[in-house]
């Protein structure tokens, strides 16, 4: 009964991330060989050099430690700046729900995996300014997940 529970929260977690995981095109994924403490370091310190701010990183296996699992290895680094989020809740409310952007982190076996939502899902033609930040959020995100790839 413990693997099925395991099994739902982990669906969830991606469910909430990605929204539709039927659909590829919304989510934009990383594999890494990096042990998960160097590829949790390693996505912290990329996102900083690109000139975000990291708003928190939190836990989502408190619901499989609860349930009897021995496991860390699963976090979702928020992740803007103070400018942009001033700029979306100004100009583009349709994407206040969506900020801070999110990256999602895991140990699979020996490898580290990392998912997000493609910003441009959110592309709106009501808001066609948006688009700008939202080509430039996608090419940084897509950034991260390359610069972790190729560490492996």
């Amino acid at each position: 009964m413990k693997k099925y529970r395991h099994l739902k929260f982990i669906t969830a977690i991606f469910i909430f991330l990605c929204f539709n995981l039927a659909q590829a095109e919304g989510m934009m994924m990383a594999r890494t060989k990096q042990t998960f403490p160097e590829a949790m370091l390693k996505l912290q310190d990329t996102i900083t050099e690109l000139g975000y701010s990291i708003s928190r990183v939190q836990r989502i296996d408190i619901g499989l430690t609860g349930s009897g699992y021995a496991t860390d290895k699963y976090r979702i680094v928020f992740f803007s700046t103070e400018e942009e989020i001033g700029i979306i809740t100004k100009k583009y409310p349709h994407l206040i729900p969506f900020v801070p952007w999110k990256i999602a982190i895991f140990a699979e076996q020996q490898d580290t995996l990392l998912v997000a939502m493609d910003p441009m899902q959110f592309s709106n033609s009501k808001f066609k300014g948006a688009d700008v930040y939202l080509l430039k959020w996608k090419k940084d995100i897509k950034a991260i997940l390359d610069t972790l790839r190729e560490s492996s």
